[in-house]
């Protein structure tokens, strides 16, 4: 069987897709497709999941901040035909794929966190001249 996801892009049980799952992005294998569902096998990790509240990003105190661990190596899960497109490219071992994930989440909260303390210096300067 092949579909046609929204983006006009054609694909078929056996295939290579990227796939977005809760704010992770996976490489995987279309395993079945159901209605506007499909499923998919997890072979490489693009994106590391988002930490904390999906609801109230960057907020940290709400009442549960969620830990989000990365689906496992042939984890099936079911994704919105939507979230899936056609993949190309060479996959790489899985392993490697959620180190690289993971460090890259890593070094973009590191970048965010010497942001907010950057800002936060300077508007403590500004209000101290506001006065």
């Amino acid at each position: 069987m092949e579909i046609a996801n929204q983006n006009d892009k054609s694909i078929k049980v056996g295939d290579h897709v990227k796939a977005e799952v809760r704010s992770g992005h996976y490489i995987g294998e279309l395993v079945e497709i159901n209605g506007p569902r499909a499923l998919v096998k997890v072979l490489a990790v693009l994106k590391h999941p988002e930490q904390g509240d999906l609801h109230n990003p960057y907020n940290p105190d709400v009442p549960m901040f969620h830990e989000r661990r990365a689906l496992s190596y042939t984890e099936k899960t079911t994704v919105l035909l939507r979230d899936v497109l056609p993949y190309a490219g060479s996959v790489p071992e899985y392993g490697a794929s959620l180190k690289a994930a993971a460090e890259a989440e890593v070094a973009s909260l590191d970048r965010l966190h010497r942001w907010a303390a950057k800002a936060l210096e300077q508007m403590q300067q500004l209000q101290k001249e506001y006065k």
